[in-house]
């Protein structure tokens, strides 16, 4: 019985580590929308969006955006799809180097959690420890495009992730 309690409070760490993140990096916000997205049929990551009390997405309010990995993906990786998926929001950005600090080497299990700050900022949290902020004028809407605006890879995943 002993065993078996320790077995789930280790599997319950997690969660409850990034529950508090959620909770800390974004008070008041709660659960709006769930979505696996998927790359040649495999799965690369579920992604989770937090908005202030689950309210459909409003861009002019800030709001998190979760990724957990579903399989291991470098630095490189991490950097250059990114990049790549920035080039349909607009103009080129000079954000490689931010990028660069931001992001680390992902194994499977492993979370991102990104929260906007107004238009411009973007902080970063890797399993549950801030790890940098990311600042441009308008980075929310671009970065955050990638997985919710018009134009996304997925309109399935995207309508999933807002909660429609």
């Amino acid at each position: 019985m002993r065993r078996l309690l320790l077995i789930a409070a280790t599997l319950l760490v997690p969660l409850s580590a990034q529950a508090s993140t959620v909770k800390s990096a974004l008070p008041g916000a709660e659960l709006r929308g769930v979505a696996t997205f998927r790359y040649v049929g495999f799965p690369l990551y579920e992604a989770r969006l937090f908005t202030q009390s689950g309210a459909p997405l409003d861009w002019n309010k800030d709001f998190g955006l979760e990724l957990k990995y579903m399989r291991n993906l470098t630095e490189y990786d991490l950097v250059e799809g990114t990049m790549r998926e920035l080039k349909p929001t607009g103009a080129a950005l000079p954000l490689r180097g931010q990028l660069e600090q931001c992001f680390d080497d992902v194994r499977k299990g492993d979370r991102y959690f990104a929260v906007s700050k107004g238009q411009d900022q973007i902080g970063f949290w890797h399993n549950g420890k801030r790890v940098c902020t990311l600042s441009h004028p308008q980075i929310k809407t671009r970065f955050m495009a990638i997985f919710l605006g018009e134009n996304t890879r997925s309109k399935s995943f995207t309508r999933k992730l807002k909660g429609e």
